[in-house]
């Protein structure tokens, strides 16, 4: 009769292959869902406490996340942080320029006045979940020694409006001294949608584009009073197309086409007084590079307006995202026939 025998040296070696394994592998970040017959929202306290997922209940994510968000999950969160290119859904502090200049932890960055990266202890600390149902939930991030800010973040699905979702942000100054921001909305999207804006001056739109021997600026038109990237190659000599611009919108929302769906997101119009100067309270950031997609994205950003806030001071603001199935042309015509249709219901101003 043979016998098996297993020697305690192999089933040590296998014991200790399986952990090495285990240990290899990072864990997946933590998402908290929101859904209904409708929608289905994915928001993470992890990495920042972001919105990662949201799109009809059956159909592909509308927002352009980064596989970062597999490769790692638990990153290093301190004043010499980089960025991480999560995506998703964030939430900044503005005007850009002040970024690195109302804090003592970083000399190097507070001398350059860097606009680069954005505050670490905003979008890549991990967030309290301290609230959490089938309705709503809601994040309370730590307080940031960089921009003295502490955010708290509820998501909430809308009764009444069982397509849509209410985006709600408080920033509380935690320092003993003032501190002056707005607070600024980020969502990714796929360069590949089509996004419009209701614009208020056509001679107050600003084009910045970006410097590079291979960056050529982006293509835009105004139809029917509405802002919207052109998706053109780049020409001979060019493999990118990237820049961004800012927008007084005439009216309080974008609407965003991809994936068969429709994306429109509402926020409270702001007169230009009370938007920063060097921002705008939209503003479109498109970095398409055909040749090379996984790296190409499009930001859909809002700026709330610019308060200095006295100790322990919180200042609001909101956004309603609405996500409806489109089936029509691939056509501005298309597109914006949809949105003149849904305007009524949405309560869409300006066109």
């Amino acid at each position: 009769m043979l016998k098996i025998v297993i020697f305690p040296t192999l089933m040590l070696f296998l014991a200790l292959s399986l952990n090495v394994s285990a240990a290899s592998t990072p864990p997946a970040i933590e998402r908290l869902t929101l859904k209904n017959n409708h929608i289905r929202v994915e928001v993470t306290p992890d990495i920042g406490g972001r919105v990662v997922h949201f799109a009809r209940r059956e159909a592909p994510n509308f927002l352009r996340v980064g596989k970062e968000i597999d490769d790692i999950p638990v990153p290093e969160v301190n004043a010499d942080s980089n960025n991480i290119g999560y995506l998703g859904h964030e939430m900044w502090v503005g005007p850009q320029s002040a970024w690195w200049t109302q804090q003592t932890l970083n000399a190097a960055r507070r001398k350059a006045k860097s606009v680069w990266p954005p505050d670490p202890f905003l979008v890549l600390s991990q967030h309290e979940v301290t609230q959490q149902s089938d309705k709503q939930i809601e994040l309370v991030g730590p307080t940031s020694p960089v921009s003295g800010i502490a955010f708290t973040k509820r998501y909430q699905l809308i009764k009444e409006r069982p397509d849509s979702v209410r985006l709600d942000v408080i920033a509380r100054n935690a320092r003993s001294t003032p501190v002056s921001w707005d607070i600024w909305f980020n969502t990714r999207v796929r360069a590949e949608a089509r996004v419009y804006v209701p614009i208020q001056d056509e001679e107050k739109l600003r084009v910045n584009p970006f410097p590079g021997e291979l960056i050529a600026p982006p293509v835009y038109n105004i139809e029917q009073g509405l802002f919207s990237f052109e998706l053109a190659a780049p020409p001979a000599g060019k493999t990118i197309r990237r820049g961004k611009v800012f927008i007084q919108p005439a009216a309080g929302w974008i609407a965003a086409f991809d994936h068969d769906q429709a994306f429109i997101i509402q926020f409270a119009l702001q007169p230009e007084s009370l938007i920063h100067p060097e921002q705008g309270q939209v503003e479109l950031y498109l970095d398409y590079q055909p040749e090379n997609p996984a790296a190409s994205l499009m930001e859909l950003e809002v700026h709330a307006p610019y308060k200095t806030l006295q100790p322990n001071e919180e200042m609001q603001a909101h956004e309603v995202w609405t996500i409806l199935a489109y089936t029509g042309d691939f056509t501005s015509e298309a597109h914006i026939a949809f949105i003149k249709r849904q305007a009524a219901s949405l309560g869409l101003e300006g066109l």
